[in-house]
C-alpha cells in the first residue's frame, strides 16, 4: 500500500500530532506576550537598563520588519506585515498537518509559527512590535529583538539543519 504524506504506514507510530506542534507555538506566543507585557509595564519608550557589560533591557517599537525594514514607511507596512504573518501562519499550520511526522521539521515550523503570531498580535494591539533585548559590544548594538524573533531565528536555523540532514541522508 503506498504511503501518503502525513499518514503513518501500518504498524508504525505516527509521532506527535498537530496538537503537539500547535502547543509549542502557543508556548512561544505566551512567553513572548508575557515578556512584552512586563516591558510595557516597567519601561517607557526609549528606556534602557544595563544588565551586563554586553546586554541591556530596552523598550523600542519596531513598525517595520526584521532589522526595522520599512519602519519609515507611511503606515501601510503594519497591515502588510500583519497580513503576511497571517498567510504564513496558515501555510505553516497546513504544513504541520501534512508533515507533522517529521519531528525536526515540524518543531522548527512550530517555533516560526509561534514567533510570527507573537509579532502579529503586537501589530494588531499596538501598531508596532515591542522589542527589548539589546546586545552590544564596544559601542556597536545588534538591533533589539524579542522572544518571538528569537523563536523565528531558532526555528529557521533548525529548518536549515533539517534540510542539511535530509540531503545528507538522501
Amino acid at each position: 500500500m503506498p504511503r501518503t504524506p502525513g499518514r503513518a504506514s501500518p504498524g508504525h507510530a505516527r509521532g506527535p500530532g498537530l496538537l503537539t506542534w500547535l502547543s509549542i507555538a502557543l508556548i512561544v506566543i505566551l512567553l513572548d506576550q508575557i515578556t512584552k507585557t512586563l516591558i510595557l509595564g516597567d519601561f517607557r519608550y526609549g528606556d534602557s537598563r544595563a544588565i551586563t557589560s554586553f546586554f541591556n533591557l530596552v523598550r523600542v517599537h519596531n513598525t517595520g520588519a526584521a532589522f526595522s525594514f520599512l519602519a519609515g514607511a507611511a503606515g501601510w507596512q503594519r497591515w502588510f506585515f500583519t497580513g503576511l504573518g497571517v498567510v504564513v501562519s496558515l501555510f505553516i499550520v497546513w504544513m504541520l498537518r501534512t508533515q507533522g511526522h517529521q519531528r525536526l521539521f515540524a518543531a522548527s515550523l512550530s517555533l516560526i509559527l509561534g514567533g510570527a503570531l507573537g509579532n502579529v498580535i503586537d501589530r494588531l494591539l499596538h501598531g508596532y512590535v515591542v522589542d527589548f533585548l539589546d546586545f552590544h559590544w564596544a559601542g556597536w548594538h545588534f538591533p533589539a529583538f524579542n522572544v518571538a524573533d528569537s523563536a523565528i531565528t531558532v526555528g529557521a536555523t533548525l529548518l536549515i539543519l533539517d534540510e542539511l540532514l535530509r540531503v545528507r541522508r538522501g
